[in-house]
């Protein structure tokens, strides 16, 4: 993200911790498959946790630096922000991972993990972790790390993972154990050749499941600056976010059509084509997410930072994409038609020329337009002209003055009927 949207989450951050005890997520994850930064999937970062208000402050991304910074720790909120903040400017004015990290130990109990493709990883502050490297002839190691500082070092595959256990998780003990043989895990798949987005998802499947740590929270690609966005942290505040080990929706194999849960449990066959659906657990859909394929289309939208108009015009795009390829105008026609049945909202209509379509790169820019007066929907667009409508309500208006007459006068009207029979 750029630094404007930085600064607004700052702010709202330091909002929250105002406002209410800000939950610190309980597992950080970051993870570098690739550190030379080519590899679209080669490097990923996430957090979750038992506690509630998992929102986006745990996993902030700056898309054009390419580096995240998870937060965690008991400490103070108000303290932990300000780490971030340190942490955050520390690597804007292009500190490694170690020399950003290592701002949380200036903090009681706070616990800052950073992270990119070829700045390797660093945590620093209070934590219990894990370093993994992974060396190019397959040897794995896994090393223990507690307090202070621990780094992944630039041009090392490997991953960093902590992991404790909140307080009131009825798995409250198991912390250890799987921090540990996650560590390994994930020194496996890297060794095995998996992507790191993937390897997060497995990674979060086994910590959700075992150690009860699995409230979302989320991911980021840190190399292609996809996110998981606001997918699984929590819609109010002092709730837990989305379950990572349970069912997130129902998606059709075929033509990519999905539905989310609850409702999806009303859905066994895609309604466009009859296929049976495919059910998605959470897990698997920051994996999918996150992961860019040979049939992934980045989609990025300009022209509003209204939320969820991100989410659903990227979904719009892949079923368009999938349907009808990289047409703009069919693109258009799936979007305007998403706006006349509510299913996108606070945008106008857009046209062909508003779709920046790269096909080479599977690349797909939409350009939303302002809504005219202040506008939430864009206006009707009708049959027939305005011109007829304001005949027709000008008849409309002269009926409607008549009738009022005669309701006012209909006794002087009656009498004088009566009169004239006579």
């Amino acid at each position: 993200m750029n630094r404007n949207k930085l600064q607004k989450i700052l702010v709202l951050l330091v909002t929250l911790a105002l406002l209410i005890n800000t939950s610190a997520a309980t597992c950080n994850i970051v993870i570098i498959t690739d550190p030379t930064g080519k590899d679209p999937n080669g490097a990923a970062a996430g957090s979750m946790s038992f506690a509630t208000n998992m929102f986006q402050s745990t996993f902030i991304m700056s898309k054009e630096n390419h580096f995240a910074v998870l937060s965690g720790g008991e400490g103070n909120s108000t303290p932990r922000l300000a780490a971030i903040v340190e942490t955050i400017k520390r690597l804007n004015n292009g500190a490694t991972a170690s020399e950003a990290a290592s701002a949380a130990s200036s903090y009681s109990g706070i616990r800052v993990m950073t992270g990119g493709p070829t700045i390797g990883a660093a945590v620093g502050g209070s934590f219990d972790a894990y370093v993994v490297t992974v060396d190019n002839n397959g040897t794995i190691t896994a090393t223990p790390v507690s307090g202070g500082l621990a780094t992944l070092p630039a041009g090392q595959k490997g991953a960093i993972i902590h992991l404790r256990n909140t307080h009131g998780n009825p798995k409250y003990g198991t912390a250890e154990t799987v921090r540990q043989e996650t560590a390994v895990m994930i020194g496996k798949m890297i060794r095995d050749g998996y992507p790191s987005t993937e390897i997060l998802g497995a990674a979060m499947e086994k910590v959700a499941k075992e150690s009860g740590e699995k409230y979302g929270g989320g991911g980021d690609n840190l190399v292609s600056s996809l996110t998981t966005g606001d997918m699984f942290t929590p819609s109010k505040m002092n709730i837990t976010g989305y379950p990572m080990d349970e069912k997130y929706s129902k998606e059709c194999p075929t033509c990519g059509w999905s539905v989310a849960y609850p409702a999806a449990e009303n859905y066994q066959t895609c309604p466009y084509d009859g296929t049976a659906l495919k059910t998605i657990y959470a897990y698997d859909a920051l994996a999918d997410k996150l992961t860019v394929t040979s049939n992934s289309t980045l989609v990025s939208v300009y022209g509003t930072d209204a939320a969820g108009i991100y989410e659903t015009t990227e979904e719009l795009v892949d079923y368009s994409v999938k349907k009808n390829g990289y047409n703009s105008t069919a693109i258009a026609t799936t979007i305007n038609n998403a706006i006349n049945n509510g299913n996108l909202v606070g945008v106008n209509y857009v046209e062909p020329k508003d779709i920046n379509v790269v096909e080479s790169t599977r690349a797909v820019g939409v350009y939303y337009k302002a809504l005219p007066e202040g506008r939430t929907s864009p206006s009707w667009e009708l049959p027939i002209s305005s011109s007829v409508l304001d005949i027709v309500g000008s008849i409309q208006t002269a009926i409607g003055l008549i009738l009022i007459i005669l309701v006012l006068f209909r006794s002087s009207l009656i009498n004088s009927f009566l009169k004239r029979r006579r």
